[in-house]
């Protein structure tokens, strides 16, 4: 992978934890003594500050940064969990965001005013912490947060370095003291003494062999390698023990715990976290060789090595072996799981059409061929492709409930905004459906939440006035109906007024004085381009502007919306929408010598359609199937066929929504595999058709839109009952 790529790859999963910090964080408003909640929003700040670090990202990381300052001290008990940090913290998620989009995507500096906002945030957060400097800087530990034992001391607040100079230093010219002296150039000496216990009698005594030890309590910034590189031009001639603070130590230990994840090799996560440098791993690494020669092929494992040494604490080495594990298993879960470009998925849906027009095509010419072992051999074929066909189609499901979750941050504004008291409740979040509906149906929803919260859901007093909770109630559901996913948007406030809506529509001329509407067709105006009952404009609604453009937006989806509503109780908006945009099971039927598709999912069952009713069909739309009333749609009427029906006709019954309807035709072909292709821009005003496909006869057959199609044949009955009336 090129690091172009890369920055790609960091800059989706940054924008998927910001998503994860945003939800953490209204979580957290309800929930502020959850800890492992805290825990999780350090994690994901922690990992986009380090992964941005690897790309020189210096604006990101300085900013988050003062993030998980605050953050960590909310995780140690000393900054309290409130509305005002919530929302603060929500800007910051904000800002960052902002930053990956202009200094990450697009390479840009910010502006004036969008600098000026984020250094305003970050001042808000260092007067949290009590004015604390934003740079990057070790974190501030108490103390006593880790006591270590074992693998060498820590006592004080000071780096310990246990020195000891080979014999020969000196003759390899050498001088201890010099490296003393420039290793108070990077920080001070505390405390020093000398070992002189290796010092023989004075008679036997060597002038050119260094018999000296010294222990050192040094104070400084400096990390444990730059200490390390003090004594670089003599390390192979002396024996060199490096211990860090007590503060340092605790510091390094949350190093670990939120370490990015790169290696899951033990020695090199405790280099990373800068507890070992690599020349004491290599020296672990040949005393374990040792070891192993010494024990008879016995290998112990590095840890209990650089224990044993003296170089790491045991506790530090526990806490790496337990980050050595998630990591595993992090890599584990990982590698069931690859990222694959959107674009290569259609690709593959589009090959995988192709693909079922050729196999009906085949299936056609085996038939035709009367060849039973041909016919045979196309029918498993035609049975992989459509194993195919299904696999392919997953691949682009996803469920729903990521869009829903975002909508808890939209809540909450604008319900602070409006100054009302509102909760989102969210059910069947696991629904699939096809990533290209979930893209699309974003906009229609925001619409729909923000006027139910404007206008649907009345304030805490006039709630209260009315006998229900102060707490308004906004409620997201999905589920699968007929081969359709429905997405309801229900609130629990004043129901639409319908005399309201009909005064509106009579002064904008939508309907005419007096005429009679069904209480569907009275909620239904409010789609009309332009229409409002608001008494006045808010920046949420008012303007007219939005629902007409939802609606459009659903039936471009080839969807539909409907309104249920309850004065005084509430109102759902109901969206119907295809699980998919790409391949379909249909069942082709034929009207003369036209051939048309209907959606498999919604097909119930096929009847013949008796002579008493053919003769009826002129003077009602509508058949008595076992004493249930069924309105019917003549194709041929409809679509203006011009051929004679046959001998014999059929009625194909559907049911969309809840209501239940059946189309006229003259043949039934068995079910077929349809890809989907839309209609050019000259049809789309063409109603009761979705699409069209390509049999494998090579001819066209258009897909019905059977929504539409029922809708039509249940508002006809209902014209010809009033009628009759």
């Amino acid at each position: 992978m090129n690091m172009d790529q890369a920055l790609q790859t960091y800059i989706e999963e940054s924008r998927g934890l910001l998503d994860e910090m945003e939800s953490i964080l209204l979580r957290l408003e309800s929930e502020p003594q959850d800890e492992e909640t805290v825990n999780a929003m350090f994690r994901a700040a922690h990992t986009i500050k380090g992964s941005a670090g690897l790309f020189g990202l210096d604006a990101i990381v300085a900013f988050t940064h003062v993030v998980e300052n605050v953050l960590d001290e909310v995780r140690e008990g000393t900054q309290a969990v409130n509305g005002e940090l919530v929302e603060l913290l929500l800007k910051c998620c904000d800002h960052i965001g902002l930053l990956i989009t202009v200094v990450a995507e697009a390479g840009e500096m910010l502006d004036m005013e969008q600098a000026a906002a984020g250094e305003a945030i970050a001042a808000a957060l260092r007067s949290l912490m009590g004015g604390a400097a934003s740079g990057i800087a070790m974190p501030a530990v108490q103390e006593d947060r880790f006591d270590a034992s074992g693998g060498g001391p820590i006592e004080g607040d000071y780096w310990h370095i246990s020195l000891g100079f080979g014999p020969d230093v000196l003759k390899n010219g050498m001088d201890p003291i010099s490296f003393i002296r420039y290793l108070s150039t990077i920080g001070d000496i505390v405390s020093l003494r000398v070992d002189d216990s290796a010092l023989p009698e004075l008679n036997v005594i060597d002038p050119e062999s260094c018999y000296l030890s010294f222990s050192i309590e040094f104070r400084s910034e400096a990390d444990k390698k730059t200490i390390e590189d003090t004594f670089e031009f003599v390390r192979e001639d002396c024996r060199l023990r490096i211990f860090p603070p007590p503060s340092h130590l605790a510091a390094f230990v949350e190093r670990l715990e939120h370490a990015s994840g790169n290696t899951d090799m033990l020695g090199q996560l405790l280099i990373e976290a800068g507890i070992l440098t690599s020349n004491e791993l290599e020296d672990a690494l040949a005393a374990q060789e040792s070891t192993m020669a010494a024990g008879g092929g016995a290998k112990l494992p590095i840890g209990e090595v650089l224990v044993k040494e003296g170089v790491v604490q045991k506790e530090v080495v526990d806490v790496a072996l337990e980050k050595q594990r998630q990591i595993r298993d992090h890599k584990a879960q990982e590698a069931k799981f690859i990222r694959v470009s959107a674009e290569k998925l259609d690709e593959l849906i589009n090959l995988v059409g192709e693909l079922v027009i050729a196999g009906a095509g085949a299936s056609l010419l085996a038939h035709r061929s009367g060849d039973v072992a041909l016919h045979e051999s196309t029918s498993i074929v035609s049975g992989l492709v459509e194993e195919i066909r299904d696999g392919a189609l997953k691949l682009r499901m996803v469920e729903i409930g990521e869009t829903f979750n975002r909508f808890q941050r939209v809540v909450r504004d604008v319900s602070k905004e409006l100054g009302k008291d509102i909760g989102l409740e969210i059910s069947g979040a696991e629904t699939e459906l096809d990533k290209t509906v979930v893209e699309k149906i974003g906009d229609p929803l925001m619409h729909l939440v923000r006027n139910a919260m404007d206008h649907g859901i009345e304030s805490a007093e006039a709630r209260m006035a009315a006998g229900k909770p102060a707490k308004g109630s906004l409620r997201l559901n999905a589920y699968h109906d007929s081969g359709s996913i429905v997405i309801e948007v229900a609130d629990d406030g004043g129901g639409l007024k319908k005399e309201r809506i009909l005064k509106k529509a009579v002064e904008r001329g939508i309907i005419s004085p007096g005429q009679t509407l069904s209480d569907n067709d009275i909620y239904n105006l409010i789609f009309e381009a332009g229409f409002s009952t608001a008494d006045q404009v808010t920046n949420l609604s008012g303007r007219g502007v939005g629902m007409d453009v939802v609606k459009r937006n659903i039936q471009a989806l080839r969807g539909t919306v409907d309104i249920e509503s309850m004065e005084g109780h509430g109102t759902t908006v109901r969206i119907r929408l295809p699980l998919t945009l790409a391949i379909i099971d249909g069942f082709l039927v034929c009207v003369g010598k036209s051939a048309f598709v209907v959606p498999l999912d919604m097909v119930l069952e096929c009847i013949e359609l008796s002579d008493a009713d053919r003769k009826a069909a002129d003077t009602r739309n509508y058949v008595n199937l076992r004493g249930e009333v069924l309105p019917f749609v003549r194709l041929r009427d409809q679509f203006e066929v011009n051929a004679a029906a046959g001998k014999r006709e059929n009625i194909v019954v559907v049911q969309y929504g809840g209501q239940k309807a059946g189309f006229v035709v003259d043949e039934l072909m068995g079910e077929f595999q349809t890809v989907i292709k839309p209609l050019g821009s000259v049809f789309r005003h063409l109603r009761g058709i979705s699409g069209s496909t390509i049999l494998g006869t090579g001819e066209v057959a258009l897909i019905l839109d059977v929504p539409a199609l029922v809708q039509l044949g249940v508002a006809r009955d209902e014209q010809m009952v009033m009628h009759g009336a």
